[in-house]
């Protein structure tokens, strides 16, 4: 079973989460250690059954009406809200954004740079942000800019796909382009093609000593 902790020690590891003689609502909401819900109770009737189970009661949702505390071991509960953050880190990393950004009298070579420069991004993993700036009385011709825009993302369909319609932001318009996930990789595709001319040789063997 869980040691013990004294309230004072959890506290200074955590002091914005309350725990235990700490609880000071009125009533709180109590779930145990396995997510069932025990009702609603006094904090002195749930700091009861915590010390029954020789686990700690730990405020996880102060803002709700009653606030919920949940029975678990407080060392427990600190590594899970650990876990969830470097998770959450994680997730926000492997989101990246990368921008491109395009005039609407970009010529078709810096265009064609910049599709390249996309490809890449998208190719990575990456979303890419294609933003076209305005810049003076170009604003008033905004559909020829979303016809840049669909344009680029068309030559870019074989690697993504278009969020949403462009937007204006400002003086820019702006569309989101995201990779396609069940695209194989370029290093799966290379391994696949080269896998071919093997399988057939080795088809090619098996036929003939079949027919031997």
């Amino acid at each position: 079973m869980a040691k013990r902790r004294s309230s004072r020690r959890s506290t200074s590891r955590a002091p914005r989460v309350r725990i235990n003689e700490r609880i000071r609502a009125p009533k709180i909401r109590v779930v145990d250690e396995s997510g069932k819900q025990l009702g609603v109770m006094t904090p002195s009737e749930a700091l009861r059954l915590a010390r029954e189970r020789d686990l700690d009661l730990v405020e996880v949702a102060p803002k709700a009406d009653p606030p919920v505390c949940r029975l678990i071991d407080y060392g427990k509960y600190q590594y899970e809200q650990t876990k969830r953050q470097r998770q959450a880190r994680k997730a926000q990393k492997q989101v990246e954004i990368k921008e491109v950004r395009l005039r609407p009298k970009t010529s078709e070579h810096d265009t064609e740079v910049r599709v390249r420069q996309a490809r890449k991004f998208l190719e990575s993993g990456a979303k890419v942000k294609v933003r076209l700036r305005f810049r003076g009385r170009e604003i008033q011709h905004a559909d020829v800019a979303r016809k840049i825009m669909e344009d680029f993302a068309v030559r870019l369909a074989d690697v993504g796909e278009v969020e949403g319609r462009p937007n204006m932001e400002g003086r820019s318009l702006l569309m989101i382009i995201a990779p396609i996930s069940n695209r194989p990789s370029s290093k799966q595709a290379s391994s696949k093609s080269s896998q071919r001319p093997q399988e057939k040789a080795e088809k090619k063997a098996s036929d003939a000593d079949k027919s031997g």
